[in-house]
């Protein structure tokens, strides 16, 4: 089986934080001897603070400050001891109140992640299943890796998305055991709500069906006793529900809740859960604070804070309603989001906040897709009314220079986040003069000499080779493996070019880059359903070629704008073909726009190695051993020179009917084992139209031995007129070629064959880097760019990815 190597999900996480982190957005430090709540102090700078997930300003209240000043006095800082043998004296208070709170007794957590860890193994069995809201919060999601190592299945589904939803019940619900459903009830990005009554009437209609609610964003601001949203949303709590909740954030101290109307799994959960037996409890400051917030919560002055921030919230959200601020979700919570779609426009938007005093967080990719870039922006008690009003006046006169400044607009924002477009500004024409673009659908319609001066001289990318992958892919009839071609050619006012490139436009299974074990899992559902976990993607390239798929001319004082040029035209086309994903493939590493890229809202992704052998000097293949490393030439010298000798090898121009059929059935063998690229098959058509190309010719290899067998192993390669052997496909027996090294003779008579025709540069593909990089390939890293609608299916993979590994 063919290895790669695949991207790093945490690489691809490190690259977007730390570039947030030198654009001054992450990992910033306040300043100052105390804070007030309203404002704080980041270099030196003063700034009314937007940012605090702390609603009430409960954490500034004097009387919890006072509860946890003496606490520490009375019983020191901590009481460094399990709960599962002894609670220090303030847990039994605290346990109390909140079930005053609540009329439901509680159990109390460090802090919501490791309330989850604790809850969750133990609440769910064996036979039951779990269906997780994408974006449900990370901890839930991480809590419910622990179920896939007993073999629990852990689901999926696009956020709020009911009919997703019910679809994952009815498959479950042929199971012995209880289906749970895990959402937030808030959400903490968008500030959006879990659809409380539909999940209610489904679960009606399933008894299978069990809620698990996070609430840790809804606590507080919202309910009898400021109890919460999911609360105030169901009044009382039945026992196919379980909630979460929090005394941290908005309740002012430090913990974590759970409420289940059960009392033999609450005593059950108390009595063994993961951190709860064997983590340091709460400390004593802590809970004393939690005490003092509980007796606000319990008098009617808890009504007045909410009040008074519900008063704050509907300002701030009718001064946004009356802007042309792009505000993605617009409800009565006091989390606001506003789209800023690519990262370049959120980093110059927020700095200008900052130099006006205003403190903001930045929504960055994982937490949101990278295209859907924005700025959460929470109201507190902290804020005064004067204050609001003075952020969205800065909000209001900032946001259209951001825009501009980095080449957005109001429209491509809207787009990104399928919201309505309120507006349609001209467009700044600025350097767009100087350079125009031509875009293409044919080939046919791009002059031959031209095309291949600048790409022809790389992989099947030569302008015959173009014509070959339109004649075969765009009138093909299997939706799977049909494309639609795009070319852009940049030029300059004298008309020279600056930049040419083309696009396919067709399906990606989602799991193409994944791990074999990802695809293994999606494969046995795609026997049943085809298009299962699959995608509409444009991207520079196409699937059938690797290599240099954009040329720049890096020298063009318009280099880089032309390649801006280009990004815009793509978004144009990504929106107007509803495509699910654009991506820009494959750069090598370090390539000069890195940045700039990154910043219009894509992220980047290590793809599969190039393998290239580019040598100019022909010497008596014989001799080829020569040219390799020491080690390389003794692996030559041991597997591969002495089992030349096991096969006859012929180069075929063409093949008969009954060699194509046999070559097909070869291909198919490879394709079936090898899910480490994990593209669509190519039908039979491919290579019938490949066996009437001339540019296409077949090494076939027969075993001396058994030629009555006919041939055991095929490369099919291409003839570049640029000088360049490209060995695309290959088809194997595994069986007839076992302990005769099949696959290395195939490479090395490849590599014979290209010195024959006095060709000095062979691009060998992706795969198997490992094999001939001991044949002399130099290994090129390569990169990607990618913009998605969404992370549902990303996250889904990974989530794939982690079930394989702690499955081993």
């Amino acid at each position: 089986m063919a290895k790669i190597k695949h991207n790093n999900f945490i690489d691809t996480v490190d690259t977007v934080f730390t570039s947030a982190k030198d654009q001054g957005m992450l990992q910033l430090y306040t300043e100052g001897e105390y804070l007030n709540g309203r404002t704080i102090k980041i270099n030196g700078n003063e700034m009314l603070h937007f940012g605090t997930t702390g609603y009430l300003g409960l954490e500034q209240d004097e009387r919890l400050k006072e509860a946890a000043i003496n606490a520490i006095r009375n019983y020191g800082t901590q009481f460094p001891l399990s709960k599962t043998y002894l609670s220090h004296p303030l847990y039994a208070e605290l346990e109390s109140k909140i079930e005053q709170m609540y009329d439901i007794p509680p159990i109390i957590t460090k802090n919501s992640t490791l309330g989850h860890m604790a809850i969750i193994p133990t609440l769910i069995r064996d036979e039951d299943a779990v269906i997780l809201d994408h974006q449900a919060h990370w901890s839930v999601q991480n809590a419910c890796q622990v179920l896939k190592l007993r073999g629990i299945p852990v689901e999926m589904i696009r956020h709020n998305n009911l009919q997703m939803l019910e679809d994952k019940i009815r498959m479950f619900s042929g199971k012995p055991g209880k289906i749970w459903y895990i959402a937030d009830g808030v959400y903490s990005m968008y500030g959006d709500y879990a659809p409380v009554q539909e999940l209610l009437n489904l679960a009606r209609k399933y008894p299978q069906l069990h809620l698990y609610f996070d609430d840790v964003h809804g606590m507080s601001w919202k309910g009898k006793n400021g109890t919460g949203f999911i609360f105030d949303a169901i009044g009382t709590l039945q026992e196919n529900i379980v909630v979460v909740s929090t005394l941290s954030k908005t309740f002012g101290a430090s913990g974590a809740t759970f409420f289940c109307s059960d009392r033999k799994l609450h005593e059950k959960i108390k009595t063994f859960g993961g951190p709860l037996t064997f983590s340091a409890q709460l400390e004593p400051a802590s809970v004393a604070a939690a005490i003092a917030s509980c007796d606000i919560h319990l008098s009617a002055e808890i009504y007045n804070h909410q009040a008074e921030l519900a008063k704050k919230t509907a300002h701030f959200s009718k001064l946004l309603s009356n802007s042309s601020l792009p505000l993605v979700s617009d409800n009565d919570s006091p989390v606001f989001f506003l789209g800023m779609g690519t990262p370049a426009t959120a980093y110059n938007f927020t700095k200008r906040l900052y130099s006006e005093g205003f403190y903001l967080n930045l929504g960055i990719y994982p937490a949101v897709p990278i295209k859907n870039t924005g700025i959460r922006i929470t109201i507190s008690a902290h804020n005064k009314i004067e204050d609001i009003s003075e952020l969205a006046r800065a909000m209001d006169h900032h946001f259209q220079k951001a825009v501009e400044e980095t080449g957005s607009s109001d429209e491509k924002i809207r787009q990104a986040f399928r919201m309505d477009v309120r507006r349609k500004l001209p467009a700044k024409k600025q350097q767009i003069a100087l350079l125009h673009i031509e875009e293409q659908t044919t080939i046919m319609n791009i002059d031959k000499q031209q095309w291949n001066k600048y790409l022809g001289t790389h992989n099947i990318l030569d302008w015959n080779g173009m014509n070959y992958l339109e004649q075969t892919f765009s009138g093909s009839e299997d939706p799977a493996t049909k494309w639609d071609f795009f070319y852009y050619i940049i030029r300059d006012q004298n008309m020279q070019v600056v930049l040419m490139t083309f696009c396919t436009f067709g399906i990606w299974k989602d799991d193409m880059l994944s791990t074999e074990s990802v695809s293994r899992h999606l494969e046995e559902i795609r026997k049943t359903d085809t298009m299962h976990m699959t995608s509409k993607v444009l991207s520079t390239g196409s699937l059938f070629t690797e290599g240099l798929h954009c040329y720049i001319d890096k020298d063009h004082p318009l280099a880089e704008h032309s390649m801006r040029i280009l990004l815009n035209k793509l978004e144009e086309s990504y929106n107007s073909l509803d495509a699910d994903m654009l991506v820009l493939r494959d750069f090598e590493i370090g390539f000069r726009w890195d940045e700039m890229i990154r910043n219009q809202g894509y992220f980047r992704i290590d793809m599969p190695e190039s393998c290239v052998i580019n040598n100019k000097n022909f010497p008596e293949i014989e001799n080829y051993g020569s040219l390799l490393s020491t080690r390389s030439r003794q692996h030559f010298n041991r597997e591969i020179l002495p089992y030349e000798k096991f096969y006859d090898v012929e180069i075929k121009d063409c093949l008969t009917e009954e060699e194509l059929n046999r070559a097909y059935r070869l291909y198919s063998n490879v394709k079936e084992r090898n899910l480490a690229i994990n593209t669509f098959p190519y039908s039979r058509e491919v290579f019938k139209k490949m066996n009437s190309c001339p540019n296409w010719e077949f090494i076939i290899l027969t075993l001396k031995d058994a030629p009555e067998e006919n041939f055991v192993g095929i490369m099919f390669c291409y003839k570049n007129s640029g000088n360049v052997y490209v060995p695309e496909l290959i088809g194997m027996n595994y069986i007839a070629g076992d302990g005769l090294n099949l696959y290395r003779q195939l490479l090395y008579q490849t590599i014979k064959r290209a010195r024959e025709l006095r060709i000095g540069r062979i691009d060998f593909g992706i795969s198997a880097s490992f094999e001939k990089k001991k044949l002399g390939a130099s290994i090129i890293p390569k990169v990607a760019y990618v913009q998605a609608r969404d992370n549902y299916a990303m996250e889904l993979m990974q989530t794939l990815q982690n079930e394989a590994n702690t499955a081993r």
